[in-house]
């Protein structure tokens, strides 16, 4: 698995948020740098963001998930075209970045 994993939930539709292209950055200065790119599958996941072996440098990190197009999917309005999440690796551990998603709200927290 790798040390980055991530999920999203259609909290409207009380289902995973499929399709769905998301971005992993790396902080550098006042630039961010892309370092991974993936989408998630039928369940909304995406577990292999990174190859398994990789570990991240300590530093600051962003996911960036483009909501825009997964809503437009099925022609639902929203409201945000992106959803970016800013947080710290601070060790080498697992860590989880969830997404809690509807057209027009999200919510994050540190998953498991």
């Amino acid at each position: 698995m790798s040390q980055i994993t991530t999920h999203i939930l259609n909290t409207t539709k009380g289902k995973p948020a499929a399709n769905v292209t998301i971005v992993l950055l790396q902080q550098a200065g006042d630039n961010w740098q892309e370092i991974a790119r993936g989408v998630t599958n039928k369940d909304g996941r995406i577990a292999d963001l990174l190859p398994k072996e990789t570990q991240l440098e300590l530093g600051v990190y962003k996911m960036k998930f483009y909501t825009q197009e997964y809503f437009a999917q099925d022609g639902t309005a929203n409201f945000y075209p992106f959803v970016e999440i800013v947080f710290d690796v601070a060790t080498t551990e697992h860590y989880h970045v969830p997404l809690l998603l509807n057209p027009f709200g999200y919510a994050t927290y540190r998953g498991s």
